[in-house]
């Protein structure tokens, strides 16, 4: 008996075979890549901000929080260090997506606590950049009003002013864990900030914003003679020798970055607190609202929008 020899399989179903496996690897490779191109574009834009005028009550609800609600905020102890931590809440919360619309960048510190960042996209992001810093710890057994909710406070009441701001150049606004309390990595969390500005090269002015609770008029001073802002604080106050603000000591922020060749400018209403005088009263918002007012306007010259 003779057997039938199996039917040769067309040619045709052997190429799809080969094919079909082959395109279904490549589409989705390509779909993969097209969605990933997609969430990388969509990070990239930025979300609706809602800007928000200097105000007194505003101010006096966050000032009232950072002195007597949250208190003494570093790592010295416990419960401090834990404030430390509502501290990065409070920030995250004021300026983020669910208040004014800012994408909160976290930049890994020395210790535990992080540095955050907030930028304002510039309409030449390649210029040098505008940096506004500000330090949301106080010494070992204060609560810090003057060192440094005031500046704290004001910072984010700037940020929150400036949200719908189309600056020439990038501004940043950045919160420092560590600045006034001695024992904690101070020179360390400064280097950070270097590294991180030192990626968008060098500042076209650098503001370290504290003590914003003595007045309405700014005293600006640095140990660079010729940083920019220097010469704009014509009508917003005056410009006081690094020696006289300082009070002999090179312990404050600006001094600080400058040692680090960053053209750093300290932006406050007085001298810097010294290390035995009380700073547990609480400010007046009135005159906070009135001062960081004209640090809104410090930083719409510098950007370059007066």
């Amino acid at each position: 008996m003779m057997t039938e020899e199996p039917s040769k399989r067309p040619t045709w179903v052997t190429l799809l075979l080969v094919i079909l496996p082959l395109w279904l690897v490549v589409s989705g490779g390509v779909a993969v890549w097209y969605f990933l191109r997609q969430d990388e574009k969509q990070a990239q834009l930025e979300q609706p901000r809602f800007a928000q005028s200097v105000a007194v009550p505003a101010l006096a609800d966050d000032l009232k929080k950072l002195v007597e609600v949250i208190g003494e905020r570093n790592g010295a102890a416990e419960n401090a260090a834990k404030n430390l931590t509502r501290t990065t809440s409070m920030i995250d919360g004021l300026l983020g997506p669910s208040n004014t619309g800012y994408t909160i960048h976290q930049v890994r510190g020395p210790a535990e606590w992080p540095l955050l960042r907030v930028t304002i996209a510039g309409k030449n992001p390649e210029s040098p950049a505008i940096w506004v810093l500000s330090s949301y710890d106080s010494r070992p057994g204060s609560p810090g009003a003057e060192a440094n909710a005031t500046g704290l406070a004001a910072t984010l009441a700037a940020a929150q002013a400036l949200a719908g701001d189309k600056p020439n150049m990038n501004v940043h606004f950045v919160f420092l864990p560590h600045a006034n309390d001695p024992a904690s990595p101070v020179l360390e969390t400064a280097a950070k900030f270097k590294e991180l500005a030192g990626s968008a090269g060098m500042p076209k002015a650098l503001l370290c914003i504290e003590a914003m609770g003595a007045g309405d008029s700014l005293w600006l001073s640095s140990r660079d003679t010729a940083a920019p802002p220097l010469t704009l604080v014509h009508g917003l106050g005056e410009v006081h020798g690094a020696e006289v603000v300082c009070l002999g000591e090179d312990v404050d922020l600006a001094s600080v970055l400058f040692e680090m060749n960053l053209p750093a400018v300290r932006v406050a209403t007085r001298p810097m607190i010294l290390p035995d005088e009380p700073d547990d009263q609480l400010p007046s918002p009135t005159t906070v609202a009135a001062s960081t007012g004209r640090l809104v306007e410090l930083i719409r010259r510098c950007a370059g929008l007066r």
